[in-house]
């Protein structure tokens, strides 16, 4: 789950980390009023779960009321596009009024989880403002890690550590960005966050250690211990199938292509799309039906994968275990009759019952559904059809 810079950075600074003022706005009669409170010079930030908002245009800075009204304008009446939205673009709905602040150095500050470990890892580094990957890539040394321990979190020596790789000597800057270091921490375990990101924290003229832009990402399967968390959803920022799939226990992401995939088993469903790429051609989704698949599963999976107007073929590729084969065919079958198939459907199945699966297939006699003996003999079907 992804929550707003806004949402960010308020539990942050309950958190003790500083950030500047700032105004939620959603119209621009709102931006003008914010303005007028925090007065001054403001950036304009519009709040969408998408980075690149700057080069995009869609963070401004501001020094009057007209010049806000202007900015809060142009992006609530556009669709913001980055390398992260695609040539789509996202709208924006929402828009921070924040104070802006004179910057001298800029930082990177982040908690995740190093998966490879099993335990939470600590990134710093003196290059902030820019997205971390390009850091990773081009000076990977420029990175400065501290692993946690999972019951004691961000000890002293470890803060002092991270401290000094920013190259802080000012006693009070350093205990300014060690306290900053310690709330980002104690929000990433208070949340069971998955990501917890300043980017960047910067130093201001002044001396003072902000957090000007935040990132917080949280596990979903912890979330339900969070009515906090759960307050905060916004559902307009999400894909409209992927929540629709939740609601049925199905796991969906949306994809680029043009062949839908319904698999039972999040690790045959990426085999099933490097299959598909394999050969030639371009998943449209990842959608796990799980492995005790129903016919009611079963409809709505293939109801969200056809809603989908870039949808020109379908991958059905199911191992029959809990959910014996023939449970599957006939719910394919039903599937076809209570949906309508409009485009062609190649079914791979295997495991338990799968000859008389087969056999239920072609006695349907439904002329979109097409039988593959094994997966790559699917994959070719269907990539086929849609060629």
């Amino acid at each position: 789950m992804k929550v707003h810079e806004y949402q960010a950075r308020a539990l942050l600074a309950e958190a003790g980390v500083p950030v500047p003022p700032s105004e939620v706005v959603e119209t621009v009669e709102q931006a003008g009023a914010a303005y007028e409170k925090l007065q001054g010079r403001v950036v304009v930030k519009a709040q969408v779960f998408a980075g690149g908002r700057g080069k995009a245009g869609f963070v401004k800075l501001c020094d009057s009321v007209e010049q806000v009204r202007e900015a809060a304008g142009f992006m609530l009446t556009n669709r913001m596009v980055s390398k992260q939205t695609g040539p789509a673009g996202v709208p924006v709905r929402k828009l921070l009024i924040a104070s802006a602040v004179e910057i001298d150095s800029e930082y990177y500050a982040a908690v995740v989880v190093d998966r490879a470990r099993r335990r939470p890892v600590v990134m710093v580094s003196r290059e902030g403002g820019v997205e971390i990957e390009e850091v990773a890539a081009r000076n990977p040394g420029a990175i400065f890690k501290q692993w946690l321990h999972p019951h004691l979190s961000l000890l002293h020596f470890q803060t002092a550590q991270l401290v000094a790789a920013l190259g802080l000597t000012d006693k009070e800057q350093a205990q300014a960005a060690g306290r900053v270091l310690r709330g980002l921490v104690d929000v990433f375990y208070k949340y069971d966050c998955s990501l917890a990101e300043i980017n960047p924290l910067v130093r201001t003229k002044a001396g003072q250690i902000v957090a000007i832009d935040a990132k917080l990402n949280f596990d979903d399967n912890a979330v339900f211990r969070h009515p906090r968390l759960q307050e905060m959803f916004d559902p307009t920022e999400e894909n409209p199938n992927e929540l629709r799939a939740k609601q049925y226990d199905l796991s969906y992401i949306a994809l680029d292509g043009n062949i839908g995939c319904l698999v039972n088993g999040a690790g045959l469903a990426m085999s099933t799309m490097d299959l598909i790429k394999l050969h030639g051609g371009e998943p449209a989704n990842f959608l796990d039906v799980g492995g005790s698949v129903t016919a009611e599963g079963a409809t709505e999976a293939f109801r969200i994968i056809l809603s989908d107007p870039n949808v020109k073929g379908i991958l059905v590729n199911i191992f029959g275990g809990i959910a014996k084969c023939d449970t599957i065919a006939e719910a394919v079958v039903a599937a076809a009759k209570e949906v309508g198939f409009t485009v062609p459907v190649v079914v791979r199945l295997e495991g338990t019952n799968v000859e008389r699966a087969r056999q239920m297939l072609q006695e349907a006699k439904i002329p979109q559904i097409i039988t593959a003996t094994d997966l790559t003999d699917a994959a070719k079907k269907v990539c086929a059809q849609v060629a």
